[in-house]
């Protein structure tokens, strides 16, 4: 078997993220593990500006860059040197995914074997703060000269690899280089065990930022299956690139079904709004119903944008929603359309409106519209509810407004057809903040006794 070299690559560029950027300067040195193979050493005219920011963290400005031959004219001898090597970069997947994307634009296909040397060091030398390059340095003794240069990131790169494989006693390189081992698409910050310890079952995982602060929320029928979805490409755009470097920690909730595992994952959403969770955040309640009285002593309702500092009857998407509910209280309860915001002049005639007509008093009013308000925001009082049986043992109880509560049985019922006020039932229920306090650990009865 051939002795494996490894070309230790690092770039500069003119962004974060491959689909939007090109390389403005590029090093590789070609190692067998112990001795310096080759070299190549380069600027790279990217055909376009280069950001003033990264001139400043770089040095490299616009008219060095104006003198360096484009990377069609390099993209040749670049093959030549990785196409037989393990390609081996500090968050490899960045240098990775630049030089494979302006290589296939000239032709060229690169080996897709791979190894981060912030994986590694986290395998080899446990126990560091930080990662990065500039501090995994220091703390080993290695010299690490002309920082945010392609040659001097690379060679202290090269450095580092060295030492790696001088204190690699388990092997941990030639395991991360198994057909299987799918290290190299890992975030550099996440151990490969914090992965292949997640359940095969329902639950909801958070990814953290290095604060621990939640960036991402999802649910999964499988955790383990979908957490390792993620990462089993190797994208190009800004999102994704910036999504991979930010993650720092995974954590996860085990629930008894994908249906409730579906339901948390809304609800934590919501909670914690986290950064890269898009899809339901448009949903928010934008609006709600408020109530208050006129000089005259009438007891009104209107509908307006939802307010941070005061509690609305009922909360909505749109205002068609809440007109609807609106329309329906006049019907039932013999309400005044104007005093509940539904038009500006008074009832028509033909309505037999008593408020408009002068034939009832703010009392008798401000009685009945208070009835209608009960019945709005009867979803918080926990009535008129049917649970939904997700098997023998488990349910979720659901309103016309949406989730409520959810729950495990008593073992004397099962949780089908059943109407029910919750608190008249045979089954341990949580609203809705307590469910979300709760975190909804692996269901048993004792848990939710």
């Amino acid at each position: 078997m051939p002795e494996l070299k490894y070309a230790i690559v690092d770039i500069e560029t003119t962004g974060g993220f491959a689909s939007g950027n090109h390389i403005i300067e590029i090093c590789i040195i070609v190692t067998d593990g112990e001795n310096e193979l080759d070299r190549f050493d380069s600027l790279i005219f990217p055909g376009v500006y280069v950001p003033r920011f990264i001139t400043g963290f770089t040095g490299i400005t616009q008219d060095m860059v104006d003198q360096a031959p484009p990377f069609k004219s390099v993209a040749k001898r670049i093959y030549e040197i990785l196409h037989d090597c393990v390609f081996v970069a500090h968050s490899v997947n960045f240098d990775y995914s630049f030089v494979k994307k302006e290589l296939e634009k000239e032709g060229y296909e690169i080996p897709t074997k791979k190894l981060c040397t912030v994986r590694l060091s986290r395998k080899i030398v446990p126990g560091y703060k930080s990662y990065s390059l500039g501090n995994i340095c220091a703390a080993l003794n290695i010299p690490l000269l002309n920082r945010h240069r392609a040659f001097g990131d690379a060679e202290a790169t090269y450095l580092l690899f060295k030492e790696l494989l001088k204190r690699d006693s388990e092997n941990c390189t030639k395991d991360f280089l198994k057909r299987n081992s799918k290290e190299h698409y890992l975030p550099p910050h996440i151990p490969k065990e914090n992965i292949s310890n997640l359940p095969p079952s329902p639950g909801v995982y958070y990814f953290h930022d290095a604060r621990g602060k939640y960036i991402y929320i999802g649910k999964a029928k499988n955790l383990k299956q979908r957490v390792s979805s993620h990462f089993s490409n190797n994208k190009t755009n800004k999102q994704k690139q910036d999504f991979i470097r930010e993650i720092h920690a995974i954590s996860f909730v085990e629930c008894a079904t994908e249906t409730m595992a579906l339901l948390l994952e809304s609800v934590e959403i919501k909670q914690h709004w986290a950064k890269f969770n898009r899809s339901q955040k448009r949903y928010e309640a934008k609006y709600g119903i408020y109530s208050y009285y006129d000089q005259k002593g009438f007891l009104r309702l209107g509908i307006e944008k939802k307010r941070k500092v005061q509690k609305a009857i009922v909360e909505a998407t749109s205002l068609f929603e809440l007109k609807r509910q609106l329309e329906e209280a006049v019907i039932e309860f013999k309400l005044c359309r104007k005093l509940l915001g539904l038009q500006l002049g008074a009832c028509a005639v033909e309505s037999n409106c008593a408020v408009c007509e002068a034939k009832t008093t703010a009392l008798k009013h401000n009685n009945r519209l208070n009835k209608s308000i009960k019945k709005l925001s009867q979803t918080e009082a926990l009535v008129y509810k049917e649970a939904i049986p997700l098997s023998d043992k488990y349910f979720v109880a659901i309103a016309k407004d949406g989730l409520l509560c959810m729950g495990v049985t008593d073992n004397s019922k099962t949780p089908k057809n059943i109407k029910l006020p919750i608190e008249d039932s045979a089954f341990k229920t949580y609203s809705l903040n307590s469910f979300v306090s709760h975190n909804l650990r692996k269901l048993t009865d004792e848990t939710w006794a």
